[in-house]
């Protein structure tokens, strides 16, 4: 019993020494399974850092820390090669393989995903210059807006390049005093600028990545900080993306409720049917019906429709209007006996305004 007791401490020590030498894990900053898509890492990062980003996070001392730790997690398991030596070796064989922390991923990631925090940076930005902002649209499908997508977007932006010589700039209005003669003054309005190194336009293509969150609305805006059109004495102006749903084949999106119509043959609306409708993504919406189904009948299917965007785990409802296709020809004399008696219903007929 004493020797197991042994065996037991030694094998947790050697964890413990593996997990020191291994380094931080990753997935587990991340809050992301080991065979996590590139999808899941980028969402799960998007999600954390903005929640421990330190403009926006003050009250936590260790925000900063945690920041970190998140930019570094991304920056390896978003990346194909880095990631392969870290799930084989672990941080410390990243840094033997020459592969270790190099360009800071925030700058990017962050103008990438839109990320713009209130603070003493935002406030300075105010007395720059800035560039107009540019509003694109961006088509996405409703499957896109159901499941959630990445969308890369080319960007090709016009940034500035020195060249040799100079210019005016950051001109302004001063007013001059003149003397006109002895007690005499004069003050007018004068333009006064400084000489700035003379630059030139070039066009340079950027990807941007823009995250497709599920339950999206149609016009919301995604925006890029610092994205939009230059401007040779200041900042450049943000760019947003206009989220455009385009038209569904089977679905209508009506806040977070889906609306759908169904054909079924007169058969199946006098003797009940069963049914499948492929969702939008994949799975099967089960419908089963032992009643009659009238022509413009309505079912609603609770939970089945567009997720919330402020909190994907809740769903609207999906609604489905039956039509009833009718068939053509004429019936014997003995047919129509036969429905009369099976239907147990006479000849009625009802006028009315039904609007």
């Amino acid at each position: 019993m004493a020797s197991l007791h042994v065996y037991l401490c030694t094998i947790l020590v050697l964890f413990l020494s593996f997990q020191v030498l291994a380094g931080r894990d990753f997935y587990a900053i991340l809050g992301v399974p080991r065979d996590a898509s590139t999808n899941q890492i980028k969402r799960a990062y998007r999600k954390l850092a903005m929640k421990w980003h330190p403009d926006k996070n003050k009250e936590d001392p260790s925000a900063q820390d945690k920041f970190q730790d998140i930019g570094s997690a991304y920056e390896v398991l978003s990346d194909k090669e880095k990631r392969k030596i870290y799930d084989s070796r672990g941080e410390e064989g990243l840094s033997q393989s020459g592969m270790g922390h190099g360009e800071d991923p925030f700058s990017s990631f962050f103008g990438g995903f839109g990320f713009h925090f209130e603070g003493a940076e935002h406030s300075h930005r105010k007395e720059i210059p800035h560039g107009s902002t540019l509003i694109v649209d961006l088509e996405v499908t409703l499957e896109e807006l159901y499941n959630g997508n990445f969308i890369e977007v080319l960007r090709c932006k016009p940034v500035t390049k020195t060249v040799p010589g100079t210019r005016r700039c950051n001109c302004r209005q001063e007013m001059r005093t003149t003397q006109l003669g002895p007690g005499r003054f004069q003050m007018s309005p004068e333009e006064v600028c400084d000489e700035c190194p003379a630059v030139t336009y070039v066009s340079t293509e950027k990807l941007l990545e823009v995250e497709v969150e599920p339950g999206m609305k149609n016009e919301q805006e995604y925006p890029f900080v610092s994205e939009g059109e230059p401007h040779i004495d200041g900042e450049p102006g943000d760019l947003k993306f206009k989220i455009i749903e385009l038209r569904h084949k089977r679905f209508q999106r009506r806040g977070n409720d889906l609306f759908t119509n169904v054909t079924i043959s007169l058969h199946d609306a006098l003797v009940g049917f069963k049914m499948e409708i492929p969702h939008l993504d994949k799975h099967k919406v089960h419908i089963t019906r032992e009643k009659f189904t009238w022509p413009g009948a309505r079912i609603k299917k609770k939970g089945e429709g567009m997720p919330s965007y402020e909190n994907n785990h809740e769903k609207g409802d999906l609604h489905i209007t039956f039509d009833v296709e009718f068939p053509r020809g004429v019936l014997t004399a003995a047919e129509k006996d036969d429905i009369k008696r099976i239907l147990k219903q006479s000849s009625f007929q009802k006028v009315y305004n039904g609007l």
